[in-house]
């Protein structure tokens, strides 16, 4: 599934599970018209919405390590890696778009 069937226009009228004469075309179930036509958000947005949760986890750890809830070393060496590894890229980051450094400019 989806085949699909359009109007006159190529608005989606109708989704099927098997094509017929006036529906041939096929798309993904995660096609933004067809998740469209169904009333649900769109594939790419849970795209967003999972690095924004990601963010949220990373400070959430954050936290815990800073109250000594959580020790890096009670995570999964993956875990760390990985979490090590998302410091680090923002510490880059974070200094590629320092433009003015520490001081402050009059």
């Amino acid at each position: 599934m989806p085949y699909i069937r359009r109007s006159a226009a190529g608005a989606i009228v109708a989704l099927l599970n098997d094509s017929n004469t006036d529906a041939q075309e096929f798309l993904p179930a995660t096609d933004p018209e067809v998740c469209d036509f169904l009333g649900l958000p769109a594939v790419n947005n849970f795209v967003g919405l999972d690095a924004d949760f990601i963010r949220v986890m990373e400070d959430l750890i954050d936290v815990m390590l800073d109250k000594g809830l959580l020790r890096l070393t009670d995570l999964p060496p993956q875990a760390q890696r990985k979490l090590l590894a998302r410091k680090d890229m923002r510490r880059q980051m974070t200094g590629a778009l320092d433009l003015l450094g520490g001081e402050d400019v009059i």
